[in-house]
């Protein structure tokens, strides 16, 4: 009951946010001679009920396309009072106390196989729906797009395929993406930076792509876009997203640039995890101004040169990782981090390294970043000279 009932008020509290596209559906409803008594009973029941020649059958629409249902979720899915079943939330318009609708739709950890009808399109009052943790498979359905007051999705550790679901930037309410864990495929369009998104989460599908550069319009505070299959620069346009990003995931894609000094303007940035990529070049002096950071993981690259000593210097910094890069000198404030691992660098004096033979082949030839041919957009007070890493001693 206490997590119906936090559901519930969460529900109403988005409800609110989205008064006034509920007042115009409403209105919709009403010109079509529909009463809203009668208006609320068609949406509780559109989702689930059909009725065709022989009449009301009974039969719920979406649990027909359930193929597996090993905990018996959706046993509770009889009858007419759909607001009962299990995994369903209803809630009062707050323009129409009058008028109960299916406001949300939580199957998370339910185990269900299965695919996702096009009569979702139908829940027009709809303001979340999860579904992660179950085995749906299949595309996302392109009705969607009828659910103009959905706040968050969450289809993520499911077996959905396909290319990116473009229908879902086509939400005007949306302010959560979550398609983690998925088999999703291609390109990722541009327009989902463009979008006010508050969180994106499209990390473990198989998306290839080079990010692009109006990534640094997205006012997201979390975005994870880990364990795809990107490649190209780390955009420079990162630094315009100073003002509401707080975590950027982007391990195991495959990225091959230098660390555009930009990133020092993410001032309320707590984690950067840019981890097992091919990003080479010295670490940016410009980490140092990232006051607010907690988690800092650039291990498993190509990095090289010294650790500029501001950035073990920032109050809050728990947890550096730069393991498996070529970084030559490491100032003693780097050891008194609360958690840090230097294993496998160029580092004299310190344990478990990598060979002087390995290091001097690759610090052989300096990095030069301009190869990378990346956009440099122009910012007052930052550096754009990469120095080459010094000579290994």
């Amino acid at each position: 009951m206490m997590r119906r009932s936090s559901i519930t008020e969460k529900l109403h509290l988005l409800f609110l946010f989205l008064i006034s596209f509920a007042a115009a559906r409403a209105a919709a409803f009403s010109s079509h001679g529909l009463t809203d008594a009668e208006a609320g009973f068609i949406r509780r029941r559109q989702l689930l009920y059909y009725v065709d020649e022989y009449g009301d059958r009974g039969e719920r629409a979406w649990k027909q396309t359930i193929l597996s249902d090993p905990h018996n979720f959706t046993g509770s899915w009889v009858g007419p009072n759909v607001c009962s079943y299990h995994g369903v939330f209803c809630a009062q318009l707050p323009c129409n106390r009058s008028l109960t609708v299916v406001a949300g739709i939580d199957l998370n950890h339910a185990d269900i196989a299965g695919y996702l009808p096009e009569e979702l399109g139908l829940l027009t009052d709809l303001a979340l729906f999860h579904v992660n943790s179950n085995r749906f498979c299949g595309t996302v359905p392109q009705k969607l797009r009828q659910l103009t007051r959905l706040f968050e999705i969450d289809l993520s550790n499911n077996r959905f395929a396909g290319k990116f679901p473009r229908v879902l930037l086509e939400l005007p309410s949306l302010k959560f993406l979550d398609i983690r864990f998925n088999e999703f495929e291609g390109g990722v369009p541009r327009e989902l930076f463009d979008k006010p998104l508050d969180a994106i989460f499209i990390n473990h599908n198989r998306l290839a792509f080079d990010i692009p550069d109006n990534i640094g319009n997205s006012p997201v505070s979390v975005i994870v876009l880990a364990n795809n299959r990107f490649r190209g620069c780390l955009p420079a346009s990162l630094g315009n997203m100073s003002n509401t990003l707080n975590e950027i995931i982007l391990m195991d894609n495959g990225l091959r640039s230098c660390l555009p000094p930009e990133i020092g303007l993410l001032r309320k940035l707590t984690v950067f995890d840019i981890s097992f990529n091919q990003l080479l070049g010295p670490l940016p002096e410009e980490i140092g101004r990232m006051v607010s950071l907690e988690q800092l993981d650039v291990a498993h690259n190509l990095l090289s040169g010294r650790i500029p000593e501001s950035i073990c210097h920032l109050p809050h910094l728990q947890n550096f990782t730069f393991s498996y890069n070529f970084f030559t000198g490491e100032p003693p404030s780097c050891l008194k981090v609360q958690s840090f691992d230097d294993r496998r660098n160029c580092l004299p004096e310190r344990p478990l390294q990598r060979s002087v033979k390995q290091c001097e082949s690759f610090l052989w030839h300096p990095v030069d970043c301009s190869w990378f041919r990346c956009p440099l957009p122009p910012v007052v007070g930052v550096s754009y000279a990469s120095p080459p890493p010094p000579p290994l001693h």
